[in-house]
């Protein structure tokens, strides 16, 4: 692999200048073998409008591939990529693509999707799609879990997950337009539309950051709860629109873009702030013009009503240049830059060796009055009378043939006065669009001014240089490259599917190949991450440029940042945080023991705030806080270290549960018993920040809500003793629980206030020391070291993998370290959130987390409400955020 690159001024205007050439060089990054088998170093270049375009710079290590994962080789490989292939990457980091089953005997084809987790690629979930004809369209919704497929048939289907696992879906309900193929395809709006201000990525407050934009959704409900639906077009000029009523009906409306149907060969699907849906279509030549509807959606009588309205139209450039009217005939590729940015689109034309791609932007002008009309009525200021008219941004010169295009998801508004703001934030990732190539290259060019900001090449063999031999590779015969392709959606990772249906990942740089220094990338990355925790969107593609030199300022610098946030949002965002913080101290060997404590903050939090829900008022209409706020404020105001004497201050009564309640929550309590009795006794060796736990022995927060349950424990244990923790003491006269929650006091009254933190006393030190002799101390099932990919693309090496095969690979060398912590093949198992024990082979069906490897039971073994109220917390996701997979039988 070579990776080269180069840049074009922009100035305002509207005609082409000279190109900027970058050519590949000799040389591979890449192993001989690598799998993006890309042609020849070619020419490409980028022009703009108005004066002279000159060379920027040039750099290397934009882009570099992650890794591959293909089908099982065999002598008649049943895969076969579908024709035209597409696929579609949430923001949960999800990938959908399709692929044609060859059916040797019947002699026909099965249109398949499959489903892959991006950190778990192999594990790929492939489902007959029951549709008969091409699969022309996917499109997942805004939460990424639910996806839309679309066939040249007119079928469209939606697909959710089964019993919320990422790797089990069904086919729930549709819509159909009979023998009509669909040709774009969206969700309606739900006016959610978050803005980046880059400019803006060194403030403190994450309202400055990221601001919420005012924008309707497409359909609302009483109350303006949006509507829930898709749209689609189809080939013959018409427009449908289905909606899913609350009760699980779907009104389907179908209606003619204009009067004058006629056929359809390329559109896009944009939204106004206004709620109105924008229709791009295209005919698929190049001297028609590129139309533009207006669809307005509404319920009249409980049907649904389609208003369609023609909006201004455009004609290609390269169709006026007389010296290039009749050499693109094809439009190609017809996209909006991006769904809710419908004032500007992206339009490619192509023959059967080239391509040209400009950029169009939708603006008001004031329309030039006559004097005479003047004279009679004069224009005042704003009374001008304005029209919307197509005006070119910028265009390219002639491409080798584009074979897929891919836009940035990152909601950064750049107005068409933005080309300046455009070379000045050049090196942030979310301003550049992807384009693929017929020779195997791929291009990131920025989505407004299309400047060159990075090329990929990948070949299984050595280039030559000279022109000659180029062009006589040109011509040997047709060459691997991408049919589909979608960037993530923080646009730093870049997934390909191509003609042999193999998937690639490719990393992008955030630098975008530039030297910056460690504060800048810092910043890069901290930015991003930090949109994702607003947004909650999952930031798998930001890990893949976490170097293990990184985490430790990663993570202070994150924690910073949400501490100047308000405590309104701090709540929000606290369970989100500690989960990126999780995942950040996988990646280094100095932090991975931090992994362990983050996983148990969590499910702390989890436990203490479901306790505390179970706790109900005496008198209902008591004006006063919620028992569960009053607990923690008598716990923070009373520091004695006699459990009893804390006790007393709260109302009893209040902690009145049934029997039966407090029976099934025993493993939660007992878990809660161990931890406690596990960090005191670890105490004397505090100085080992390896030892998982022992960041909890300085969190003032976190052991105030273990001293909080130890209470709350208490009181139930007088109800029902048998709901207490078991410890294994010395002494059949030992108060285990007095005496735990007098030392976890003493070392909480030490850490309790963050800026006036003192160290623990030499009378807690020793006292804990006694503590093995007193009590027999657990071993804590500490979460598992996760299974996915991410730690093993840290070394930049490209890794090959199976679908439907996990790699044999050997997991983070630091894994060693908790070699005591970790349970081994063939030893019992646990239910990490029931904390119930499965034995060495587990014969219940069992699901895990993608993200950090949490194992679980799918189906619940108890009916109780209190635990049904427990298991609700993370029925969806893992407490730490993840989606749930589900898991063989044989996991262990």
């Amino acid at each position: 692999m070579r990776c080269c690159w180069g840049w074009a001024d922009v100035a305002g205007g509207a005609g082409l200048t000279a190109p900027v050439f970058v050519t590949c060089r000799t040389g591979s990054f890449l192993h001989p073998d690598g799998a993006l088998f890309f042609s020849v170093g070619t020419k490409s270049c980028v022009s703009a409008s108005h004066g002279p375009a000159g060379p920027r710079g040039v750099a290397g290590g934009a882009m570099d591939l992650a890794y591959v994962c293909e089908w099982e080789k065999r002598p008649k490989s049943n895969h076969c990529p579908s024709i035209p292939l597409v696929c579609a990457w949430s923001c949960r980091n999800l990938i959908a693509f399709t692929t044609d089953l060859k059916n040797e005997e019947e002699k026909d084809l099965t249109h398949m999707v499959h489903i892959i987790d991006t950190e778990h690629p192999w594990d790929v979930y492939s489902v007959n799609s029951g549709h008969a004809e091409i699969i022309t369209c996917l499109e997942w919704d805004q939460s990424g879990s639910r996806l839309l497929s679309a066939d040249a048939d007119g079928h469209i289907k939606c697909w959710s997950m089964t019993d919320h696992l990422a790797n089990s879906w069904e086919n729930t309900v549709g819509s159909m337009v009979e023998g009509d193929p669909v040709v774009a395809l969206s969700w309606l709006h739900n006016g959610v539309k978050l803005a980046l201000h880059v400019e803006k990525s060194g403030a403190s407050n994450f309202g400055e950051k990221f601001s919420r934009v005012k924008f309707s959704p497409s359909l609302t409900l009483f109350g303006g709860k949006p509507m829930e639906g898709w749209i689609a077009v189809t080939i013959s000029g018409l427009v449908t629109v289905s909606l899913l009523k609350p009760n699980g009906q779907v009104l389907t409306s179908t209606e003619s873009l204009c009067r004058l149907r006629c056929r359809v060969a390329l559109a896009d699907v944009a939204f106004t702030g206004g709620g109105n849906i924008v229709v791009a279509t295209s005919d698929g030549s190049s001297t028609s013009p590129v139309q533009f509807y207006k669809v307005c959606v509404s319920v009249v009588n409980e049907k649904c009503k389609i208003d369609t309205e023609i909006l201004p139209s455009l004609f290609m450039r390269c169709t006026t240049d007389p010296a290039r009217k009749d050499k693109y005939p094809a439009i190609t590729h017809l996209k909006f830059l991006a769904r809710d940015m419908s004032e500007q689109v992206l339009l490619c034309a192509s023959n059967q060796n080239s391509s040209i791609v400009e950029c169009w932007s939708l603006r008001k002008e004031g329309l030039p009055v006559n004097n005479i009309f003047q004279q009679i009525s004069p224009v005042v200021g704003d009374k001008q009378p304005m029209i919307l008219k197509w005006r070119i941004l910028s265009a390219t010169n002639d491409l080798d043939r584009v074979s897929a295009v891919a836009l940035p998801k990152l909601p950064i508004s750049l107005t068409n006065t933005d080309l300046k703001v455009a070379n000045d934030t050049k090196f942030f990732p979310g301003l550049g669009l992807a384009l693929a190539f017929h020779d195997g290259s791929v291009h990131i060019v920025h989505r407004l001014s299309l400047q060159m900001m990075a090329v990929f090449y990948g070949s299984s063999s050595q280039r030559p240089v000279d022109e000659q031999t180029i062009k006589r590779q040109r011509t040997a015969g047709p060459l691997v490259h991408f049919k589909a392709m979608q960037l993530s959606w923080t646009s730093l990772a870049l997934a390909g599917i191509d003609s042999h249906g193999k998937l690639s990942m490719l990393r992008i740089s955030p630098s975008m190949g530039h030297v910056l220094d460690m504060n800048m990338s810092l910043r890069h990355l901290l930015f991003l991450l930090e949109y994702c925790m607003v947004t909650g969107y999952d930031w798998w593609d930001i890990l893949l440029h976490v170097q293990p030199n990184m985490v430790q300022n990663l993570v202070e610098k994150l924690h910073e940042e949400y501490m100047r946030q308000n405590a309104a949002l701090q709540q929000v965002l606290s369970t989100r945080i500690v989960a990126m913080k999780a995942s950040l101290c996988k990646l280094s060997s100095s932090t991975i023991a931090r992994v362990c404590d983050y996983h148990a903050k969590l499910f702390l939090i989890a436990i203490s705030c479901t306790l505390k829900s179970l706790l109900r008022p005496h008198f209902l209409n008591t004006p006063d806080k919620s028992p569960g706020d009053r607990l923690t404020e008598i716990c923070s105001k009373i520091t004695d270290i006699d459990i009893d004497k804390v006790m007393i201050n709260l109302k009893t009564e209040e902690f009145v549960l049934e029997m039966t309640t407090l029976q099934s929550l025993q493993q939660l309590i007992q878990w809660v018993g161990d931890f406690v009795l596990y960090l005191l006794a670890s105490l004397p060796n505090q100085g080992s920040p390896v030892r998982p736990g022992h960041s909890f022995l300085r969190d003032g927060a976190s052991l105030g809500m273990f001293r909080e349950l130890m209470v709350v424990i208490r009181i139930w244990g007088l109800l029902k003793p048998s709901c207490l923790p078991v410890y294994t003491a010395t002494s059949d006269t030992q108060d285990s629980m007095s005496l735990l929650f007098r030392l976890l006091t003493k070392l909480w009254l030490c850490c309790r206030e963050e800026n006036h933190m003192t160290e623990p006393d030499d009378t807690l030190i020793d006292e804990c020391c006694l503590l093995p002799s007193q009590l027999l101390i657990p071993n804590i099932d500490w979460l598992p070291i996760n299974d996915g990919i991410i730690s093993k693309l840290q070394n930049k090496q490209l890794v090959r993998l199976q679908f439907g095969k996990a790699p044999g690979l050997v997991g983070h060398t630091v894994s060693s370290q908790f070699d005591a912590f970790v349970r081994a093949p063939g030893q019992p198992k646990i239910d990490h959130l029931r904390r119930l024990h499965l034995g060495a082979y587990p014969t219940e069906e069992c699901k895990s987390c993608t993200r950090c490897g949490c194992v679980t039971m799918l189906k619940s073994p108890n009916k109780i409400t209190a635990v049904k109220q427990w298991e609700q917390r993370w029925i969806k996701n893992c407490l730490c955020g993840g989606l749930w997979r589900r898991m063989p039988l044989s996991y262990s």
